[in-house]
């Protein structure tokens, strides 16, 4: 068993050699910690929806977590808000080809074509409420290395990196498996505060129910990190 607490981490800034792991592991962990795979199987369109805005636009904004050479984590941010959505919404319409071809020619499972039509019909409405005019991150680690000193040290140490960069707001969505559930006291930690929550149904079909998805912010007019892993107000 894994004693997360004694593991070592690097944390460093994210570098182009990263990217395939970065897209890794965000298939890996892609369906509520486990791998998408069974709920979506296109792992290449699943990263290119999920990382592609941010390694390939802002990978200054950045950071990884690396466990004796290997990447076991990252976390990947938007500063750019004005210039994000068109952006993304440009990767999502570059793929559409790609996913209508595949549909097409049968190379999706029956789950896969489920989630593309929950994605086309449902995703907007139960996707919470995010603050405009904010940054926002998206955290990940792979199963093991979760809840103990590497989540800590990923999250606070990229909160100071942010803090310098004079970022006035912030935000990140995440999945609990009930209303209130013990990963949104976990974030509380890290000094943030509900904004919105809303139910999510892709899950439904796995016998999941209760799924939320939960935006948090963190207002940095009212806290302060350092990279030890500590609110300091």
């Amino acid at each position: 068993m894994i004693d997360k607490e004694k593991i070592k981490a690097e944390i460093r800034p994210y570098e182009e050699k990263d990217r395939d792991a970065v897209r890794k592991i965000c298939c890996d962990t892609g369906f509520m910690g486990d791998p998408v795979d069974t709920l979506f199987c296109d792992r290449e369109i699943f990263a290119d929806f999920f990382t592609s805005y941010y390694t390939d636009n802002e990978p200054e904004n950045a950071m990884v977590a690396e466990v004796d050479g290997e990447v076991i984590g990252y976390i990947i941010g938007c500063l750019n808000h004005k210039a994000y959505p068109l952006k993304q919404a440009m990767i999502v319409i570059k793929k559409i080809p790609t996913v209508i071809w595949r549909i097409i020619s049968g190379k999706y499972d029956k789950q896969t074509l489920k989630f593309i039509k929950w994605f086309l019909t449902k995703a907007n409405s139960e996707t919470p409420d995010a603050p405009k005019n904010a940054a926002h991150f998206h955290v990940n680690l792979l199963n093991g290395y979760r809840q103990g000193r590497i989540g800590r040290q990923i999250v606070f140490g990229y909160l100071a990196f942010l803090q310098d960069k004079k970022v006035p707001l912030i935000y990140g969505q995440i999945q609990t498996y009930e209303e209130n559930g013990r990963s949104h006291k976990v974030f509380e930690r890290y000094g943030v505060e509900l904004y919105d929550r809303r139910e999510i149904t892709k899950f439904k079909d796995f016998g999941k129910t209760g799924v939320y998805v939960s935006t948090v912010v963190i207002d940095y007019r009212k806290k302060k990190f350092d990279e030890d892993k500590r609110i300091i107000t």
